[in-house]
């Protein structure tokens, strides 16, 4: 059967520029890829020759014997190097390698720019920066101002690393492609190239205020909006106020990791408030009111019922931490802690002994245990 015209089967013209007939062949590639057409029996053949056509149009050499010779330009001796009668399947690895991130780089994740997959410019990291906050700052939120240490666009250059701000040129080596390839038998290895470190392009006269990056080191004041409700391991992502690119790429982001400072008198669970207070023995006996500090700065009225024992909780609705994305506030417990008096003189020793001796229905607790210890110590002597 008669071979196609390789033109005709990339549908370019034969005065196709080099990146006319990559783009065309991509489009081939896609369109007639084995995994891609699996109920379509005549996928394979196209696709081979569509690969055929583009392993001998990319090379210059062998796209000027074609189209002086045609076809027989690569059979019986014509000089082109292919047997068989078909050119280029010998080097089908390097041939495919061209659109295999088009076909895959969605699922390796990769950044592509112009020109064939190369990346010109890289973006700058993202950054972090601990802050830490007030128990009474997150209760209310705040706006803070903040020094971040950073990268940022190189003003001489414009961030393209070149003096003056001129355009960087395409890499010899790699002819802009940021990658160079090593035949190895059937396949084709691809190594980061090592004049432009992948970029693809490189700078003939650096800036002397950056070196060639397109970037500098500085410290930049950000206002910073902390919403109220916030606690430790909240995060705030700034968009764009990280790193600056290199050589003109995008900016990273910053995110801010939030910690709230442990308090003096308050111990936090998400939004609830945790109040420990002390009372005397006498006042948790006889019950009667206190006032306790809520984190607004205002004051509440608890009252004590008598008898209260250490422990013992009491609850304030709503005066406890608001929810960061709304919903309302939580609550604050009060903690009673009855605290035994110490330094007694020695009329309030005889006051507490003859009160201990006419107390013997007043401690139920104490008088249930003890009846309980003396079950334990009866049923192991029988």
């Amino acid at each position: 059967m008669a071979k196609r015209d390789f033109y005709e089967v990339l549908g370019v013209g034969k005065g196709a520029s080099a990146d006319e007939i990559k783009k065309a062949y991509r489009k081939k590639a896609k369109e007639f890829h084995p995994d891609r057409n699996a109920d379509n029996p005549d996928a394979e053949a196209k696709f081979k020759e569509a690969n055929a056509a583009y392993e001998v149009l990319k090379d210059g050499d062998k796209k000027a014997a074609y189209d002086q010779y045609g076809h027989a330009a690569f059979e019986g001796g014509m000089g082109g190097g292919q047997r068989g009668g078909h050119p280029g399947n010998g080097d089908f690895a390097s041939a495919f390698s061209d659109v295999f991130d088009d076909l895959f780089g969605d699922f390796m994740g990769g950044q592509r720019g112009g020109g064939g997959g190369r990346q010109r410019a890289a973006r700058g990291s993202d950054l972090r920066y601990n802050l830490r906050v007030t128990l009474e700052e997150a209760f209310s939120g705040l706006q803070k101002t903040i020094q971040v240490p950073t990268s940022v666009g190189c003003g001489s250059c414009n961030g393209s690393g070149a003096e003056g701000g001129a355009e960087p040129t395409t890499c010899p080596t790699c002819s802009g492609m940021g990658k160079v390839r090593a035949q190895q038998g059937f396949f084709t290895v691809e190594r980061t190239c090592p004049t432009c470190s992948g970029l693809g392009q490189i700078i003939k006269n650096p800036c002397k205020s950056c070196g060639g990056v397109g970037r500098t080191e500085k410290d930049r004041s950000l206002s910073v909006n902390i919403p109220a409700g916030v606690e430790t391991g909240t995060r705030i992502r700034l968009a764009g106020e990280g790193e600056a690119g290199l050589r003109g790429g995008p900016t990273g982001d910053l995110y801010i990791f939030i910690e709230v400072s442990k308090h003096a008198i308050f111990e936090r669970e998400g939004t609830n408030l945790f109040c420990r207070v002390p009372v005397s023995m006498a006042s948790a006996a006889l019950g009667g009111d206190i006032e306790v500090p809520t984190i607004d700065g205002g004051r509440s009225r608890v009252k004590i019922p008598s008898g209260s024992q250490s422990g013992r909780q009491m609850r304030l609705r709503s005066k406890g931490m608001p929810a960061l994305r709304g919903g309302g506030a939580g609550d604050m417990f009060i903690e009673l802690a009855v605290e035994t008096p110490v330094n007694l003189t020695s009329r309030q020793k005889e006051i507490l002994k003859e009160f201990d001796q006419l107390s013997e229905e007043n401690n139920p607790e104490s008088s249930s245990f003890f009846k309980s210890v003396k079950g334990f110590w009866d049923s192991m002597k029988s």
